[in-house]
């Protein structure tokens, strides 16, 4: 080895290790799921805060607009306290179905979901404000920043997280900004799901 390799050989080598850590450092996350196909998606699943309208044909006296308690369940008349947390509004009008057919002939339910307040996603840290979000409508990481201010000055715009409670464990999806604006990571605006939550680095 000559005199300028010897002199550089340090140099070099701490470049290679920086880049390995930085390679190393740089967030994976797992691999963005498919998205939905138009009339392929699951059922909406009543929760928390949602406020339910139970309308009973021909029986104006039940017929009713309910919140959902803490609890999980909702107040209605003849049959009184009723689980709804976890139903889908046809599978909770079967119930009520089953109850009422103790004080009613024959008698024809209808649920309707007025008010979607238990599906929310929660947006943290590098934005202008921090919170939560409801999911009222399809939207995307970028959507729920943007709704959040956008991001503040110290963001870390290329290691954005996405936590995902499922199959009993936590997933971890990450959302390169940079990447994304450059059109080379469009998969990962991710299409949000209730209970997300996004955290931005500062």
């Amino acid at each position: 080895m000559d005199l300028i390799s010897r002199k550089y050989a340090p140099a070099v080598v701490a470049v290679f290790l920086l880049a390995f850590l930085v390679v190393g450092c740089a967030p994976m996350g797992a691999t963005p799921p498919p998205e939905p196909t138009p009339g392929d998606r699951d059922d909406y699943v009543i929760g928390v805060a949602d406020l339910l309208k139970i309308v009973v044909w021909r029986n104006p006296e039940l017929t009713v607009d309910v919140p959902v308690r803490r609890d999980g369940k909702i107040s209605v008349p003849l049959v009184d306290d009723v689980q709804a947390e976890g139903l889908t509004p046809e599978e909770l009008k079967e119930v009520l179905t089953e109850s009422l057919a103790e004080f009613v002939t024959a008698p024809d339910v209808t649920v309707i979901v007025l008010q979607t307040l238990s599906h929310t996603v929660t947006v943290v840290g590098g934005v202008a404000r921090s919170g939560q979000i409801p999911l009222v409508r399809e939207m995307r990481v970028l959507d729920a920043i943007a709704q959040m201010g956008g991001f503040n000055a110290w963001a870390r715009r290329n290691s954005v997280r996405i936590f995902r409670r499922e199959n009993g464990g936590m997933t971890e999806y990450v959302f390169n900004y940079g990447a994304y604006a450059r059109g080379n990571a469009p998969d990962s605006n991710l299409l949000l799901a209730p209970g997300d939550t996004i955290v931005v680095p500062e």
